[in-house]
């Protein structure tokens, strides 16, 4: 997974030619630590076919706040720039991660 920041993260994730799956996750979050070696084992899955990312929102404020994250965790799903879909809260499964990375595809 590529750690994303406010310097890189237009360049890796809106300006990227491969779909996008964005982690936002904090680390005083117990439901995003806990879903993190489940995510990482997804990225090695769909290696090649989307890239994903992971956003620590402790140390990206600014950039969490334009992307209009209230919660974590939250998953963004970008194609061709555009955020298409996003996952928050109760919403974020690994099952519910993989239903919108495959309609990326």
């Amino acid at each position: 997974m590529i750690i994303v920041d406010k310097e890189n993260y237009e360049a890796e994730v809106q300006q990227s030619s491969m779909p996008c799956v964005v982690d936002l996750w904090g680390p005083q979050c117990g439901p995003c630590l806990a879903l993190m070696p489940a995510v990482e084992k997804l990225a090695d899955e769909y290696d090649g076919k989307v890239k994903f990312c992971k956003l620590n929102v402790a140390e990206n404020r600014r950039l969490v706040i334009s992307l209009r994250v209230m919660a974590v965790p939250t998953i963004l799903f970008y194609k061709s720039g555009e955020c298409l879909a996003r996952l928050t809260g109760d919403a974020v499964s690994l099952e519910s991660i993989k239903a919108e990375t495959e309609k990326l595809l």
